[in-house]
């Protein structure tokens, strides 16, 4: 199995994710077909897949209205538009509001890469009750996830093992087993999928929102980003800049970075979080149950990490809690100050021998359900920053970095940095060394940075605004703990972003939310 994908640009519900696929090739009918012409159907929602996390269908929304799907169709290959076609998950809730109200549809992306906006969306859909009033809700599962020509790459027995790992090499001996799972799994991926791999680029994904955009009938494209979101919806503005509408990005991803130099942000993205959260426990009046001080906590914390490395203990049965999964764990804990209860609660279990709460934790993180079947998050996510990611690193050029990264931080260091080698044997040559995000003449876009992410860290969001260029970015603090802003239900983050959307009212560049 390969290392764990990059903590890179991760979803906000990272579980409710992806693996089968509805890729489809069409007859000589659809060569002279206009897409933008096409018609969607809706209809009730299916139950999630296997590969899009499973359970059950999406609940209505308070009042009544039901979520429906639809399928989009859309060129495999956006250099030849009048080939062979792919199919697209969709999912809409029609707005609540006076239809002579109705603005257009707000299309979201959840970021991931390899999130499946068609779970995630029902998920939190009544955060957005506000923005229904005035728009359709809807979101999709990008190219490459879930059942939008969903990636396949290992089995689930297979990713089971692939998770087991050792991410963190210490020897050469390690060092070969990882270097060779993640060639095995880069293989299963071209051969499974090797047809859909070179076509799943984040440019490809803005063209299919550009068709979408028409095939919902909207003459600009109304949008809210997430983590990779960002990224996407960057792309698409530099793509299409006379059709971006109102859009808005929330934990914004640094345009200007390389996949090393994401990599090694997050590395202190995730350390300001620990520390955050080491602070908060050992600040309360009660005593915290993980530590006497906040570098006590840390302290203990590594120790577990290094204890785990030569002893896993039980897990999840039958697996074990091994350090990489108890470092995926954490992680995934960081991600919302709302899991830092769970994250104490786990260490608290994991220092007496029991790891499953750390273990349910990193499956949450990686797709993983309690019937042990994986979503294709992984699959999709190393396809498409493989796609899009042009650096290919060696195992050497790694070990060179591994001081900066542990300097980074001490505890998720080495495991970022070893997750640059995923894209070593990959088969599918990387577009750039980062997107292209320039939008001249674009519309304002709202920039949510929030001052303690550890995923999409705050100075990213000054990055992306001066990337879109004048006049395009609108940058807006919160000062806040987790990944992104707006869900952390902050009325004044809330306010500016609804203003923007429902009334268009641009918030002055700089406002600062806490």
């Amino acid at each position: 199995m390969p290392n764990p994908p990059p903590l890179r640009a991760a979803a906000l519900t990272v579980a409710a994710v992806l693996l089968s696929s509805l890729m489809t090739g069409c007859g000589d009918d659809s060569k002279d077909e206009d897409l933008t012409a096409q018609k969607l159907s809706w209809k009730d929602c299916p139950a999630p897949s296997a590969s899009e996390g499973g359970g059950d269908s999406p609940s209505p929304l308070p009042g009544g209205t039901k979520w429906k799907c639809a399928t989009l169709k859309a060129p495999l290959d956006w250099a030849d538009p009048k080939g062979d076609t792919i199919k697209l998950a969709l999912i809409r809730a029609t707005t609540s509001g006076d239809q002579s109200k109705r603005i257009g549809s707000l299309v979201f992306n959840f970021g991931g890469p390899g999130g499946s906006g068609v779970t995630t969306l029902p998920a939190f859909g009544e955060d957005y009750a506000k923005l229904r009033t005035r728009y359709d809700l809807v979101s999709f599962d990008p190219r490459g996830v879930g059942r939008s020509a969903g990636v396949e790459c290992e089995s689930d027995d297979q990713l089971d093992e692939y998770f087991q790992q050792d991410a963190t090499p210490d020897d050469a001996a390690e060092q070969k087993e990882l270097l060779d799972n993640t060639k095995t799994f880069n293989a299963a991926c071209e051969k499974n999928s090797g047809k859909t791999l070179p076509h799943l680029r984040t440019t490809d994904a803005a063209r299919d929102m550009d068709l979408m955009r028409q095939v919902l009938g909207d003459d600009k494209l109304y949008y809210f980003g997430i983590s990779y979101g960002t990224e996407l919806g960057g792309v698409y503005a530099h793509l299409f800049p006379k059709n971006v509408g109102r859009a808005v990005f929330d934990a914004v991803v640094d345009p200007t970075q390389t996949s090393e130099q994401g990599s090694l942000g997050q590395a202190e993205g995730f350390q300001l979080a620990l520390d955050n959260f080491a602070d908060d426990c050992t600040s309360k009046t009660e005593d915290c149950p993980i530590g006497d001080s906040a570098q006590d906590v840390k302290d203990r914390i590594a120790k577990l990490l290094a204890d785990l490395d030569s002893k896993p203990i039980p897990g999840v049965f039958p697996r074990q809690l091994t350090q990489t999964a108890a470092t995926n764990g954490i992680a995934q804990a960081l991600y919302s100050k709302d899991f830092w209860e769970y994250l104490t609660e786990g260490l608290e279990q994991a220092y007496d021998g029991d790891g499953k709460v750390l273990m349910l934790l990193s499956d949450s993180m990686n797709g993983r359900n309690q019937n042990g079947q994986y979503s294709n998050i992984t699959a999709a996510n190393i396809s498409i920053n493989c796609a899009d990611d042009k650096p290919r690193y060696t195992a050497e050029y790694v070990e060179s970095k591994l001081p900066e990264f542990r300097a980074a931080s001490p505890l998720f260091g080495d495991y970022l940095a070893w997750s640059m080698v995923s894209c070593t044997d990959w088969a599918v040559a990387g577009a750039a060394d980062h997107p292209d995000v320039s939008a001249p003449g674009a519309a304002p876009i709202l920039v949510v940075g929030n001052t303690g992410d550890p995923a999409t860290p705050y100075e990213g969001a000054k990055k992306m605004v001066d990337a879109l260029g004048k006049g395009v970015g609108v940058e807006l603090t919160y000062k806040g703990q987790g990944h992104g802003a707006y869900d952390s239900g902050n009325k004044c983050v809330q306010d500016a972003v609804n203003g923007y959307l429902l009334q268009g009212t641009v918030p002055s560049a700089g406002t600062v939310c806490s």
